[in-house]
């Protein structure tokens, strides 16, 4: 291409279907019943302050780039360093702070996002909510940073007024069992009927051999109002969290761990082990045979006050430990391990897999696990659920070949729709509607076939679009919300 001269960005009505016109004409007619269904986002890392304030976006590169590690993992691996993006450090030197620098550089480089969901992503923002009609690269960097610049200034384009023309239904964030919650507290005390509800994710308070615990331990304790000073204390101080969580529209807590393992303590080996935490004196080991423990009562809770358990195993969290150690965790580096979830899980799902009001969504890193333990295991389990594949699964392929090797034993009706799991507010839309376009694209495979017909299939399709995930999270035992577009239109804030 000539310097000067532009591609255009065209976004394919049939973009994502396949190339066989009867799979094609059936996922089109498939999609068409989805495509402006209201989104459901049941978790993920946006914060809750970004709605609370409704400030507007400072630039493009904080809004696009800085935030999401999708982008900035794949720069890093093509030797781009962070500083250069403006990521920033924990010690606070110095990092490049120029924006139209930084974006440039993410232009030069945007190449590298061809034939990746992250590049589909991208694409579908800059083209639907930026009306950008040419494609980034170092020559147009300039001119759309400048269109992207002049959106962002318009009351338009503030965090609620997207989030009612993304037609969000409900929005779930990530929070620790300490967190006050003040910013959700704000947007239920605004006059805003947008719904932004918490994730009660204690994994800081498991962690019982970090050295940051005893830290994690007052933190929860302040949260509380008590002094936590037994493990029958700490059981109580996270039920009460939970029950605030609850009060304030939380319906799912959020688990992370390397292995689901599960196993019970006796109550006098779990004392003994809260004890040596306290003394700071937890061994490896024993952390391990404490949060097994505290799985299983995270699932005791679960019955007892009806909060979807969300587990996801299989990340080895920080694997670069520079890039932890000079910019913290969650910047790209968490790599997938294979992980076994039929013994592991035996322990837990004995106790309360059958259990009515129980519900536990699974997720995995591990593909080989698809049709070998989850399918089976959800396929039986009353109280299972299979949460969409995640991370460097949640692509295009990736999700075919989920339901390719899930649905023949689990069905659709044992998975939990789809989760767009994002800290990119911005990306949302494109998310579910690449989810939409796949799942569209499964089940006019299956009406190609004849394995279903396409009257099923739609009903199919409007299920993983958005009825399963409504389900799963119990967001239809919450009180009716105004829909995203009746806001709009009546200009309720």
């Amino acid at each position: 291409m000539k310097r000067g001269t532009h591609q255009p960005l065209v976004l394919h009505e049939d973009r994502f279907f396949d190339p066989d016109a009867n799979i094609r004409r059936a996922a089109r007619a498939i999609y068409d019943d989805t495509r402006d269904l209201p989104l459901i986002c049941p978790h993920g890392h946006v914060e809750p302050s970004l709605l609370a304030e409704n400030a507007a976006f400072p630039e493009p590169t904080a809004l696009l780039i800085v935030p999401d590690h999708y982008i900035f993992r794949m720069l890093y691996s093509r030797g781009v360093s962070m500083e250069s993006l403006g990521v920033p450090t924990r010690d606070g030197t110095p990092v490049e702070s120029d924006p139209r620098k930084i974006w440039q550089r993410f232009a030069d480089h945007y190449y590298l996002f061809r034939g990746t969901p992250s590049g589909a992503w991208l694409d579908h923002e800059l083209h639907e909510l930026f009306e950008i009609r040419i494609k980034l690269d170092s020559d147009s960097a300039q001119a759309i940073y400048d269109r992207i610049a002049e959106h962002l200034a318009s009351p338009a384009f503030r965090p609620r007024a997207l989030y009612d023309r993304f037609n969000i239904e409900v929005l779930a964030t990530t929070d620790k069992a300490s967190d006050r919650l003040e910013h959700h507290r704000a947007i239920r005390d605004s006059d805003w009927r947008g719904r932004v509800v918490p994730t009660f994710r204690p994994d800081a308070v498991f962690r019982i051999a970090l050295p940051t615990w005893r830290g994690e331990l007052d933190a929860l304790a302040a949260a509380h109002g008590h002094s936590i000073d037994s493990f029958a204390g700490f059981v109580a101080a996270l039920e009460e969290r939970r029950r605030y969580f609850k009060s304030l529209g939380g319906t799912a807590t959020d688990h992370a761990v390397v292995e689901p393992y599960t196993a019970r303590l006796a109550p006098a080996d779990a004392e003994a082990i809260f004890r040596r935490a306290v003394a700071g004196d937890a061994t490896a080991r024993d952390q391990r045979s404490f949060e097994a423990h505290m799985l299983i009562e995270m699932a005791r809770m679960s019955v007892e006050d009806g909060l979807v358990m969300q587990l996801h195993p299989g990340a080895y969290r920080d694997h670069n430990r520079a890039v932890y150690e000079r910019f913290g965790p969650d910047k790209g580096a968490d790599i997938p391990v294979a992980t076994e979830y039929t013994r592991n899980l035996s322990a837990l799902l004995n106790a309360y897999g059958n259990e009515e009001r129980f519900r536990m969504v699974l997720f995995t890193l591990d593909e080989s696990t698809y049709a070998r333990e989850l399918a089976p295991l959800a396929g039986h389990y009353p109280a299972l659920r299979l949460g969409p594949p995640w991370w460097f699964h949640d692509s295009m392929q990736g999700m075919r070949r989920f339901r390719e090797r899930v649905t023949e034993t689990a069905g659709i009706y044992n998975t939990a729709g789809f989760n767009d799991d994002t800290r990119a507010f911005c990306s949302i839309p494109a998310r579910h509607d690449l989810a939409r376009r796949m799942d569209a694209n499964f089940l006019g495979g299956l009406v190609a076939r004849h394995v279903i017909d396409l009257d099923d299939a739609r009903a199919m399709g409007r299920a993983l679009a958005y009825e399963l995930a409504r389900e799963t999270y119990r967001f239809d035992t919450l009180a009716p919300a105004t829909p995203a577009r009746e806001r709009v239109a009546t200009g309720a804030r």
